[in-house]
């Protein structure tokens, strides 16, 4: 029985659709995927599917607005921010919050992808990046990358309680356990304690505390993975990973970078004035 003959649309140069819709910053390839089954998505003017492939000669649209995009990925750029509380990771909040995005650098052809999220009451580190890629490989649950969180409680983790959280502790939707657990120290009534996690469940921690009885009255994260809150950064702050940190980041998670990926080098760390309010775009 001969062969199949291979389709026009797997020709040399061609990458897949939702390869080519994350490498332009939209988002991880899986949430790529969904956007193309939702039809918001048209290739030369017909609604994509599934599995096609484009060339740097088709004209891609989403929703109504044309994607400029080539075979060759577009260099990765990471953003570290310092996010204060009172700040939502969304771009659009129904009831007009502000949110981190707001103070972001533009970018062009592309956009700013959280890798994971923080809520509303929670500051620390949140990575920024334009590589759908890369946000998907530090989030997803199978590569566990490791969450660092300062817990301020009050009162003190008793040694029981210490062991649950590290055995682990059934919550609604499923179990969850710390990876470890340090004390920090405190005054007062506040005690610091360390914990590191393996995921990134809604609320996780806060939840995790509540299950003990113990109020959470600060919550911050200061480092995921290899990377930490850098030291003098101050809140609503951020600074961009100079170009080789940020090819030994895309390296170590397995991601393949062009050459010139990331600035040239760190950019200074930006902050908004002190009572002054985001411009709007």
């Amino acid at each position: 029985m001969p062969e199949p003959k291979q389709p026009a649309t797997a020709a040399a140069g061609t990458i897949k659709l939702h390869k080519a819709l994350a490498q332009a910053g939209l988002g991880s390839r899986r949430e790529m995927e969904t956007l193309v089954r939702s039809g918001r998505v048209t290739v030369n003017g017909e609604i994509a599917v599934i599995g096609a492939r484009v060339s740097p000669r088709d004209v891609i649209q989403v929703n109504g607005r044309m994607l400029s995009h080539s075979s060759e990925a577009a260099p990765a750029r990471v953003l570290l921010y310092y996010k204060p509380e009172g700040e939502i990771v969304s771009h659009d909040d129904p009831g007009g919050r502000p949110s981190v995005f707001e103070r972001l650098p533009r970018v062009r052809g592309a956009k700013w992808l959280a890798v994971g999220r923080l809520d509303f009451n929670t500051s620390g580190l949140l990575i920024l990046t334009t590589s759908g890629e890369l946000a998907n490989r530090m989030t997803h649950p199978r590569y566990e990358i490791e969450r660092e969180y300062a817990v301020r409680v009050l009162g003190r983790i008793t040694p029981e309680q210490q062991a649950r959280l590290l055995a682990g502790i059934e919550l609604e939707d499923g179990v969850a356990h710390c990876e470890s657990v340090q004390d920090r120290g405190g005054e007062g009534a506040n005690h610091w304690y360390h914990i590191v996690l393996r995921e990134g469940r809604n609320r996780e921690v806060r939840r995790l505390f509540e299950a003990l009885r113990l109020k959470v009255s600060r919550l911050m994260r200061v480092r995921f993975g290899s990377i930490t809150l850098p030291r003098g950064l101050k809140r609503g702050g951020y600074v961009e990973l100079p170009r080789r940190e940020t090819r030994e980041l895309l390296a170590t998670l397995g991601v393949q970078a062009p050459a010139d990926a990331g600035p040239p080098a760190a950019r200074p760390a930006r902050r908004r004035r002190p009572g002054s309010r985001p411009r709007p775009r």
